[in-house]
């Protein structure tokens, strides 16, 4: 099996916390693995199989996602540092904190405001999509509040400064994740999951979905970009698979502090081809059969095989 790597994209519901309980489960041939809501890309990155297809409704992440894939990795580790020079950002790495006039404990946020409000409103002018522009994106994204992507109702990217750079930790996840990418056989996609098509899928392929969660409150969902009917669509389009022979993981929330996803739990309960698998979200700090106790939620892996 092939080392866990994490995304250096900290994409909201990434799964790369649940991938030692969640890959177990995944059958053991795979030819191709459709990852329909990749997000950072923590699932397809992980996989064996003869080729993934990363799919995710949002351009901009899908694009940085093939950028990763298609360009050098020395090229992209360069451009990104003359992305944090040309604005004056922080090289906390390389000249310490103190250079910075700041402490590891309070962090960077206040020598970078400055510098990353101007790359902010320089990248939400920036209309070209080109190389540049995605460089800036993942600049954003390292020096941003938790490295957290959002994007308001404009299209502009909202996030304020954070309290990192671009350290090493961060530096390892990019140039593992990069060489990765490279290693594996895999294409991107940038369709609605409603509109990724399925017809040519065989029984040999296997569909993962991490949806956004009904039930829970995200970034994803602070626009309502996941609705009742979303949810009712998706499953729809999972039982079309299951139909058709084809296999299919469905990572979900059943509940969370005290809202339960009423529509999953019902079709859990009327589909007895379907296995619900009860995770632990804090699965490293405490037993595998105990619940999430500190935000209350019961994530859940659906399995059609």
């Amino acid at each position: 099996m092939k080392e866990i790597l994490q995304s250096p994209l900290n994409y909201t519901g990434g799964k790369f916390k649940l991938l030692p309980q969640i890959l177990p489960h995944f059958p053991k041939e795979i030819d191709t693995f459709v990852d329909l809501f990749c997000g950072g890309g923590n699932v397809g990155c992980n996989i064996t199989c003869r080729r993934v297809i990363f799919n995710d409704i949002d351009t901009r992440v899908i694009q940085l996602l093939q950028l990763f894939k298609e360009n050098d990795r020395q090229v992209i580790v360069d451009s990104i540092a003359t992305t944090i020079n040309e604005y004056g950002l922080s090289w906390a790495y390389k000249n310490g904190y103190n250079y910075y006039n700041c402490d590891s404990n309070n962090g960077l946020g206040d020598f970078n405001k400055a510098p990353f409000n101007k790359l902010r409103e320089s990248f939400n002018r920036n209309k070209t999509f080109d190389f540049q522009y995605f460089i800036q994106f993942y600049v954003l994204i390292l020096f941003a509040f938790n490295n957290q992507i959002r994007f308001n109702a404009k299209g502009e990217f909202n996030l304020p400064v954070g309290k990192r750079d671009f350290n090493v930790t961060m530096q390892r996840k990019l140039n593992r994740f990069i060489e990765r990418l490279h290693q594996i056989n895999c294409t991107f996609a940038n369709q609605d999951f409603r509109n990724f098509d399925i017809k040519n899928l065989t029984l040999q392929d296997f569909v993962y979905c991490d949806p956004p969660y009904l039930v829970t409150c995200a970034t994803y969902n602070e626009q309502g970009m996941w609705t009742l009917c979303a949810e009712q669509d998706l499953l729809h389009k999972l039982d079309n698979l299951n139909n058709r022979g084809i296999r299919f993981a469905l990572s979900n929330v059943l509940s969370s502090k005290g809202k339960t996803n009423c529509i999953l739990k019902k079709w859990i309960e009327t589909n007895p081809d379907y296995t619900c698998i009860h995770l632990d979200y804090n699965y490293s700090n405490a037993s595998y059969q105990t619940k999430d106790r500190i935000s209350g939620s019961d994530e859940i892996l659906v399995i059609n095989y």
